[in-house]
């Protein structure tokens, strides 16, 4: 059985206070995008797991689709080994959720693979266990993500029919450097009510990380400007950096970055 794990991009991100556990109060508007890695699961006499396209850091046993299998079968006893492989298209730590989606997607194939018939709800609160992020991948819908952003709240938005173009640069922008940067403090305005208004985007729909990574890193911000110059009605980093985009009413003639960067571009 196969799936396709999606990235998203954040419409707006604030950092609103920091928790006593360490962790951060967020407020941002998550929405998929169809960039997507692919996710195969068989029922196998022996467990195994491999992976192509991008190189996959770290050591396997910290692997979200693997710890999502094991949250699974601690729950399900007796259930097959997998023999599991990933084509890893997403680039990682470019705030683009791709190791999330992942782990998500994981649940949700092992869902209907033995059929377990667990809904959403339950689906979500495994994906808390996974990660902050995870849980907005299991209805993979635009929502608010409030908490450490995992609080989820639907929203009636569409950017059906915008044509969206992303680069990443490759800069890797760590979470240790993006929060030193940032000074926690209850956002200006609504969220709900900016995006509900696109006029109001361009000024009123920031990112709390931008300030301080443009400032350490020129590129990622030229990018950014480049964006807008080129007639994007909205631009902006995604999540924590590196990862650029831009929304715009129609197609743009050929935007000229680095043959370095990582481009995607698509209808929405």
């Amino acid at each position: 059985m196969i799936s396709f794990p999606n990235a998203k991009i954040n419409l707006g991100l604030h950092i609103t206070s920091k928790r006593k556990d360490g962790y951060h109060e967020i407020e941002t508007c998550m929405v998929p995008i169809p960039l997507f890695d692919a996710l195969e699961m068989i029922v196998d006499k022996k467990p195994s797991w491999s992976s192509s396209g991008l190189s996959i850091p770290g050591e396997p046993k910290d692997n979200l689709i693997l710890k999502a299998e094991k949250l699974i079968k601690k729950d399900f006893q007796g259930l097959p080994n997998l023999n599991i492989h990933l084509h890893k298209n997403i680039p990682m730590g470019a705030g683009l959720g791709g190791g999330s989606a992942d782990g998500a997607f994981a649940l949700k194939l092992m869902n209907n693979l033995f059929d377990l018939h667990l809904d959403d709800f339950f689906l979500e609160e495994y994906a808390v266990e996974l990660g902050s992020d995870c849980p907005f991948f299991i209805e993979n819908t635009p929502k608010i993500a409030r908490g450490r952003g995992e609080i989820l709240e639907s929203i009636d938005l569409s950017l059906k029919g915008s044509y969206l173009v992303l680069i990443n640069p490759g800069i890797h922008v760590g979470t240790k450097e993006a929060y030193a940067g940032v000074t926690p403090a209850p956002p200006k305005v609504k969220l709900e009510e900016v995006l509900s208004d696109r006029s109001r985007w361009k000024a009123e729909l920031v990112n709390d990380f931008e300030p301080s990574i443009f400032k350490n890193h020129p590129e990622i911000a030229e990018i950014k400007k480049k964006m807008y110059s080129d007639g994007a009605y909205y631009a902006a980093m995604s999540g924590s950096g590196s990862s650029v985009f831009g929304l715009f009413d129609n197609q743009p003639s050929e935007i000229e970055f680095s043959d370095q960067y990582f481009r995607f571009e698509s209808f929405l």
